[in-house]
C-alpha cells in the first residue's frame, strides 16, 4: 500500500513538471502579454463581456497577447477580442467539474490539471493584469498578484481593477477595515489602478511595456 502511495506521488511529480514545461515552452516566444481575468458566468449581453472584448482586441492591435484561462463568459470575451485584433490568444484551460468548457476563440490552447501551475504561467509571461467583475476565482488571482508585488516576489507590474461600481466597494472595505488596523500600509493602494476607461487601461499597459524595456 505504502509503496503504491509513493509510485502515485511520484506520476504526480512527473505531470506537474510535464505542465510546467508545456507551459513555457508554448509561451516563451508570444511577446509582451496581458492577462484578463473574470468571471466565467458573465454571458455575451453583460456589458463587462462587450467591454472585454473592446479591450482585448485594442490590446491586440496595440501588439500584446492576451491570456485568459480559456473558459467561457470574460475568458471567452478576452479570446475573442485578441482574435479580432489579429493577436495572439492565448488560453489557460483548467479542468474543473462545473463552468470550464474551453471556448473557441484560442490560438495558443494549453491544458492543465494544477491550478498553481497554471497561476505560475499568468505570473511569469504577463506584462500585466487586467480584472474584470468576478468571483471567487477572479478574486483570488487579483489578490495573488498584490500579494506578491506587495511582497516583492515579482518584478512590478500594472494590476488594473475594471469597473468602478464593481470594485469600490470593496476598496472601501479595505480602507475602512485593514488600514485602521495596520494591516497594510496606504501605500500599497499604489499596486493598483482602478478605471472604467478602455483607453487608460491600453495607455498604462503601453507605458509600462515602454519603462520595461529601458
Amino acid at each position: 500500500m505504502i509503496d503504491n502511495l509513493k509510485g502515485n506521488e511520484s506520476w504526480r511529480m512527473f505531470r506537474i513538471i510535464s505542465e510546467f514545461a508545456d507551459g513555457f515552452d508554448k509561451l516563451s516566444d508570444i511577446g509582451p502579454a496581458v492577462s484578463i481575468f473574470g468571471s466565467a458566468r458573465l454571458t455575451e449581453d453583460s456589458p463587462y463581456y462587450q467591454k472585454t472584448v473592446q479591450l482585448a482586441q485594442k490590446l491586440a492591435q496595440n501588439q500584446f497577447a492576451i491570456i485568459s484561462g480559456g473558459g467561457p463568459g470574460i475568458m471567452e470575451a478576452a479570446n475573442r477580442g485578441a482574435c479580432l485584433g489579429n493577436g495572439c490568444s492565448v488560453g489557460l484551460n483548467i479542468e474543473l467539474p462545473h463552468e470550464q468548457v474551453a471556448n473557441p476563440y484560442q490560438t495558443v490552447p494549453i491544458e492543465f490539471r494544477y491550478f498553481f501551475t497554471r497561476k505560475v504561467m499568468f505570473v511569469k509571461h504577463s506584462l500585466g493584469y487586467v480584472c474584470m467583475p468576478g468571483g471567487f476565482g477572479t478574486l483570488d488571482e487579483t489578490f495573488e498578484a498584490l500579494t506578491l508585488l506587495q511582497t516583492g516576489r515579482i518584478t512590478s507590474m500594472p494590476v488594473i481593477l475594471f469597473g468602478t461600481e464593481f470594485w469600490q466597494g470593496l476598496i472601501n472595505w479595505i480602507k475602512d477595515q485593514l488600514i485602521p488596523l495596520d494591516l497594510i500600509e496606504p501605500i500599497d493602494f499604489n499596486l493598483f489602478h482602478l478605471t472604467n476607461d478602455i483607453d487608460e487601461v491600453v495607455e498604462i499597459l503601453n507605458k509600462h511595456r515602454l519603462l520595461s524595456h529601458k
